[in-house]
């Protein structure tokens, strides 16, 4: 196993069909800071001094676009991009107009064994003007990175090997799916965050998906008001709040544009690598996350038949 370069979940773009919505759950009910971009119509999303983390631009479908990892800079790129190229996948560096549309310095691009779009970068633009939050919260991001994502895949094997051997993720546990099946969700980090990236074996491959993405906030008070704000806005609560068993979250889901997730949480822990063994939890929750009430996510609805 190589030692990661990657230092953190940097940004995630994707592209929708109902912008509006977008901007109702994030900006109005989970209170993002709403920034400014290239894209006239799209959505640029601030949790930090970043000029946007989460990206939603205008499209005929839902998908994502690209998945931006950090690197510390241009030698630890570098280093990233000859790894990649080492284990048969081809790289291209970004373009000046795509780094500059991504607001960072310098980039390269490549697709994981899933089909997902990864861009890996180093010095993202700042934009020093104040984050005005709608909860009044402070989001944790940081040396944690913007959060974490989960991905379907059609090939978990494969794909878990890409991070974890070619991109040098570290294993932080798994758990196995229902009916005593010998598949796993496999969980991965890079920085003190429990997971950057966990990996779920899917049914079927689509455009590129995800099954979730987290955010974490500062206050279990946050979480609460925006639990109440995507009732009041009419959004399908995946899963009602819970405390997780392997990162300690306590947080809630709520369905985005897309039949995506978005995870809202507080209370994370944080890894001591030095001390840390991996584990395989056996129940998702110490309490909570009831997810009775959740509508199949897109990335486990048979092609077709998505609403």
């Amino acid at each position: 196993m190589t030692q990661t370069q990657i230092r953190g979940l940097g940004y995630l773009r994707v592209q929708s069909s109902d912008i509006g919505r977008w901007r109702e759950l994030t900006v109005e009910a989970l209170g993002f800071a709403e920034g400014s971009g290239p894209e006239p119509e799209g959505l640029y999303l601030r949790m930090d001094e970043r000029r946007s983390r989460l990206v939603v631009l205008p499209g005929a479908t839902d998908r994502v676009l690209s998945i931006g990892w950090e690197v510390r800079d241009q030698f630890a790129l570098a280093a990233v991009g000859r790894a990649v190229e080492a284990s048969g996948t081809g790289v291209k560096p970004l373009s000046r107009e795509e780094a500059d549309d991504r607001g960072v310095e310098q980039g390269i691009t490549f697709e994981d064994p899933a089909g997902v779009p990864v861009e890996v970068f180093f010095a993202p633009v700042l934009d020093h003007s104040p984050v005005v939050t709608g909860l009044g919260q402070r989001f944790v991001t940081g040396g944690q990175g913007m959060g974490h994502i989960v991905l379907p895949t059609t090939s978990p094997d494969e794909t878990i090997a890409f991070y974890t051997e070619v991109l040098g993720f570290l294993p932080r546990g798994s758990m196995r799916l229902g009916g005593g099946s010998p598949r796993r969700v496999r969980f991965m980090g890079v920085n003190e965050r429990h997971h950057s990236l966990a990996v779920c074996p899917a049914p079927h491959g689509e455009a590129p998906g995800l099954v979730h993405l987290m955010v974490e906030v500062d206050s279990l008070d946050a979480v609460g008001r925006a639990l109440d704000n995507v009732g009041r806005q009419g959004f399908s609560l995946s899963s009602t709040l819970g405390r997780h068993t392997n990162d300690k979250m306590v947080s809630f889901y709520v369905r985005a544009p897309g039949g995506w997730d978005l995870e809202y949480g507080y209370d994370g822990m944080r890894v001591d690598e030095a001390h840390y063994t991996a584990e395989e939890i056996t129940a998702d929750s110490y309490w909570g996350h009831d997810w009775s009430g959740s509508e199949p996510l897109a990335a486990f609805t048979p092609p077709g038949t998505a609403t």
